[in-house]
């Protein structure tokens, strides 16, 4: 049998199971049973967060009657009318245990571990309070466009962060509503996706709604932030200097290893993540047989799993001034974390922080400046898409767009001769 206390004049009730240590409150609003455990094991404590949850619970209920909306701390609000599911039928939040259930078990080793806690967190905070109660048949392609709406929607109210302490329900400080980007939104619609092939596979609804975007045909193709020539001799000069002479001496070996690993990173084009994981012995100096010339054969470990690179000359003598002041061992990361500080430090001072378009540069602007100077060098761009470990689609779409170097302009202002008999027939005339 569970141990049970009534408070507020007996609608809330604060129990605990018999396999349990902690108490569990539970309550009945509007015809719905709501429950929280207090993951207190103390009484006291625990009937004191207990009513804290019955009064949330409580201005909730209100706010549904009163504005047709639920509001809760941070997370979307959904509909106020959620229509009964049939019997038998399932609802949103349940084929979404499932596929989160699901995803975790399949992608094991697959994704990184961090990118699959975002499923979970996106449908925690916005899909889950949003859909949740939906029977999955309503979940329609007009139900996902208000969905829309409301994530691009300024709050009524600004959201205060909750948080519990001491056993105690507690309200901070208001959270600032900042409209979500269009690579989060599209995050999110990718994830109700998924929970609803789930649900399809499951048999529980016959097709899949219309998740497409109205009023937007195709996006402007914009180029990513990148240094032109100029900017680039400009980052590399301000970058030797500070590792010549240094603001304080005791930060000489992090302007030195910031330097080397601006001159590395533009002639490699490895992304930052893999330079990041880049260890002495995946990295080999050789004579290229083609060039005669001394590059580097890196072998890179990123997103895209294990791949190659092949470097510039230029990346040469950096990597071999880091493994000389380093002495690392085979198994010693060469550059380790990113020095986003004194990156962002250096740019502030050259105004380079941000290109003409307001997009901002970071460490990624690296191998964007390698694949453009690459392909106005005129390199084939299969071979730069195969030595960045990309698709030549991607390098089309956001490199080469913009490399004025890329159009042939012999193939372009090409003039074709009149044929000789309607050139003859046109001087008899005159």
């Amino acid at each position: 049998m569970s141990e049970t206390h009534a408070l507020m004049d007996g609608r809330l009730h604060v129990y605990r199971r018999e396999n349990s240590r902690f108490w569990q409150c539970a309550t009945y609003l509007n015809g719905r049973n709501h429950r929280q455990s207090t993951k207190e094991t103390n009484i006291a404590y625990a009937r004191e967060f207990a009513r804290d949850w019955f009064l949330d619970r409580v201005a909730e209920d209100r706010l549904r009657r009163r504005r047709g909306l639920v509001v809760q701390s941070g997370q979307p609000a959904r509909p106020e009318h959620v229509p009964k599911a049939q019997p038998g039928e399932k609802t949103f939040r349940e084929a979404a245990a499932v596929f989160e259930r699901e995803y975790e078990a399949m992608t094991l080793g697959e994704r990184n571990p961090s990118y699959v806690a975002g499923k979970g967190r996106v449908l925690r905070l916005y899909l889950n309070p949003f859909f949740g109660d939906l029977p999955l048949s309503q979940v329609t392609a007009g139900r996902i466009q208000e969905y829309r709406l409301h994530r691009v929607t300024p709050p009524s109210e600004p959201a205060r962060v909750r948080y519990v302490k001491d056993g105690r329900a507690r309200v901070g400080k208001v959270r600032a509503w900042k409209r979500p980007s269009r690579q989060t939104l599209h995050n999110e619609i990718v994830c109700l996706r998924q929970v609803l092939k789930t649900a399809n596979r499951k048999g529980w609804i016959a097709a899949l709604p219309d998740m497409s975007s109205p009023y937007r045909a195709s996006g402007k193709i914009s180029h990513r932030a990148w240094f032109s020539p100029q900017e680039y001799k400009r980052l590399y000069e301000a970058t030797r200097e500070r590792a010549r002479n240094p603001k304080k001496e005791r930060w000489r070996e992090e302007c030195e290893q910031f330097h080397d690993y601006v001159l590395f990173m533009v002639n490699t084009g490895l992304r930052p993540d893999e330079a990041q994981r880049l260890q002495f012995r995946d990295v080999s100096v050789v004579v290229d047989d083609a060039t005669g010339e001394r590059i580097l054969e890196i072998e890179v470990r990123g997103k895209r799993g294990v791949g190659y690179c092949k470097s510039m000359p230029g990346a040469v003598l950096p990597f071999q001034r880091v493994k000389k002041r380093k002495g690392g061992e085979p198994s010693d990361l060469v550059f380790g974390l990113v020095q986003r500080e004194l990156l962002n430090a250096v740019l502030d001072e050259l105004d380079l922080k941000k290109d003409r378009e307001g997009n901002p540069r970071t460490a990624y602007s690296l191998r964007h400046t390698y694949i453009c100077l690459r392909l106005m060098e005129g390199a084939d761009i299969y071979q730069v898409a195969k030595n960045c470990r990309t698709s030549v689609e991607m390098i089309e779409k956001y490199y080469a767009s913009h490399i004025a170097n890329t159009l042939d302009a012999s193939a372009i202002n090409v003039r074709k001769q009149k044929p000789a008999k309607r050139r003859a027939a046109s001087d008899e005339t005159t």
